[in-house]
């Protein structure tokens, strides 16, 4: 996974050009009608019932568009709210409070439903060994922010990006020219760049899971599009060689039954791809 160094960094490329894309060379509303001195105070209301993400980072825009603005917190990331809760208050320039304002709200309101959708999933595992793991179907420049959502709201990250693990699916091991080659060439390419990455591979049936494991040295094996029968027959023959995921056909009434059949993780898309904004409103006092 990326450092936390290069998680604020990314954090901070991602507000920079959201700014960059909202005000551009100026909010002409604002400074149309808003004395540059006057100072106002506004409160984060939600409208809605889930879990709140994307406090911190809404202190990181108010900072990056104004270090004078004072944010001050009723509610954490990741707590549970519902209708009429107020999250925070921010007092400041006026001009800068709405100039944040759309940013703040924008990533707050799908962060919140990215944890909130999360938990959901989270709370139907309890009881099981099973972790909840998101993808790369993210928002295009806003992973970041949706991939700390979904811890926010309970559930683990899966690789950040191509870049800080292998994972051979159907198209590389079909290029490759097969499991084994691909594998085999991939365990090559590490040691020939003196890369140490974990190695995910991707299996479509039984046979594939045993040709993996025959080849040896994979981190994890992702099942995709298993039915339970066969689900449970992987994990068995799995054992303790490596770790297992599964993905695809992943929903509120399937998770639990994959679950059930001993997978250590199960992907899913939809936590990022798949949800509704969270209905929150930034309200001046």
């Amino acid at each position: 996974m990326i450092s936390q160094k290069q998680f604020e960094t990314e954090l901070q490329l991602l507000i920079a050009n959201a700014i960059r894309e909202d005000v551009g060379d100026g909010d002409h509303s604002s400074l149309a009608c808003i004395p540059e001195t006057a100072q106002g105070k506004a409160k984060l209301l939600v409208k809605d019932n889930g879990i709140i993400a994307g406090v911190a980072f809404a202190k990181m825009i108010f900072n990056y568009v104004d270090p004078e603005l004072v944010v001050e917190t009723f509610i954490e990331d990741g707590a549970a709210v519902k209708y009429g809760d107020i999250v925070f208050h921010v007092s400041g320039s006026s001009q800068s409070i709405l100039k944040a304002e759309r940013m703040v709200l924008n990533s707050m309101q799908r962060m919140s439903a990215i944890a909130t959708k999360t938990n959901s999933y989270v709370k139907l595992l309890e009881g099981t060994q099973t972790k909840v793991l998101d993808t790369r179907k993210t928002t295009p420049g806003f992973r970041v922010a949706e991939k700390w959502a979904v811890t926010l709201g309970g559930g683990e990250n899966h690789r950040f990006a191509l870049y800080d693990m292998i994972m051979l699916k159907d198209n590389h091991i079909d290029f490759a020219g097969g499991i084994s080659l691909a594998i085999a060439k991939t365990k090559a390419y590490l040691k020939e760049t003196n890369r140490d990455l974990k190695i995910i591979v991707e299996a479509r049936d039984l046979t594939e899971v045993k040709e993996i494991l025959e080849a040896g040295g994979v981190y994890r094996i992702l099942l995709d599009n298993f039915d339970y029968k066969m689900t449970k027959e992987a994990v068995q023959i799995i054992g303790d060689k490596c770790l297992t995921e599964s993905s695809g056909n992943i929903n509120e009434e399937t998770i639990r039954h994959y679950a059930d059949c001993g997978v250590n993780y199960i992907s899913s898309g939809a936590l990022t791809h798949s949800i509704y904004n969270m209905d929150l409103s930034l309200k001046a006092i």
